[in-house]
């Protein structure tokens, strides 16, 4: 995503990249991001691995990392006054609690996925649901490469979230994680399966079955450009906002 981010914004006149940030250790460090992104270019910008010594030099950080340093980059944002953009999945509630306390005082896009196209499938799963979703047995299967971190996916539980509300329900109540054993399916559940293999980026289906026929509703991400194309399109939403805790509907304006 790193790569991907500096990229598209490296292209866009709309946009300056300050610095890049990598973990402590990397060979890389110092060295320009456009190389380091191998954009075969130096662009002005270094590696760093000390967000705090660049975060004063720009307005905005478009953060996809991990859960606990996502929450490093909150307080810091928070210290300063800055804008994030996070894509990273996995927070606990607690740590969700914490964000939506930050996005009081700054601007912030939370998304588990920042694809325009997967934002779209909210709202045509939400048109499903409140048509036949009473009637209809609900499965989430999600697909990932064998590195992805957490399970489900922050996309699935968006989904699960977006079709409970529109159930009446809560995702918590109704939300089954995979079967095993000899029991008939539960009314009323949405089910989840999880799939890890090579270097799938990203597919995530919703299938609505009923008797004699189901809906399948899928969308595959075939690289990560969609989504760093969505970060960045979030990072200019975000210009002279005022706080609170946006998300990719808002940005798009779905």
């Amino acid at each position: 995503m790193g790569k991907l981010i500096t990229k598209i914004a490296s292209k866009r006149a709309d946009m300056t990249i300050i610095a890049g940030v990598a973990p402590k250790g990397r060979e890389y460090i110092g060295k320009d991001i456009g190389i380091v992104a191998s954009l075969g270019e130096n662009i002005g910008a270094t590696v760093v691995d000390d967000l705090e010594s660049q975060i004063r030099n720009g307005d905005v950080i478009i953060d996809y990392s991990t859960v606990e340093y996502s929450m490093e980059i909150m307080e810091m944002a928070l210290k300063h006054k800055k804008s994030v953009v996070c894509g990273t999945t996995g927070f606990s509630q607690q740590q969700m609690d914490r964000i939506k306390e930050i996005s009081k005082s700054i601007p912030m896009v939370y998304a588990a996925n920042t694809s325009r196209v997967v934002n779209l499938m909210y709202k045509l799963l939400q048109i499903a649901a409140k048509a036949i979703g009473d009637t209809a047995d609900i499965e989430i299967i999600e697909m990932h490469d064998r590195n992805k971190n957490d399970a489900p996916s922050g996309t699935s539980k968006e989904i699960g979230h977006v079709i409970a509300e529109e159930l009446g329900e809560s995702l918590e109540d109704i939300a089954v994680f995979g079967r095993s054993g000899k029991a008939e399916r539960i009314p009323g559940t949405i089910g989840y399966h999880s799939i890890r293999s090579g270097d799938i980026s990203s597919s995530h289906t919703v299938m609505f079955g009923l008797m004699g026929e189901r809906l399948e509703i899928t969308h595959h991400a075939h690289n990560w450009e969609c989504f760093a194309q969505g970060a960045c399109e979030a990072a200019l939403f975000l210009k002279d906002k005022a706080p609170g805790l946006y998300t990719v509907k808002d940005v798009l304006n779905i």
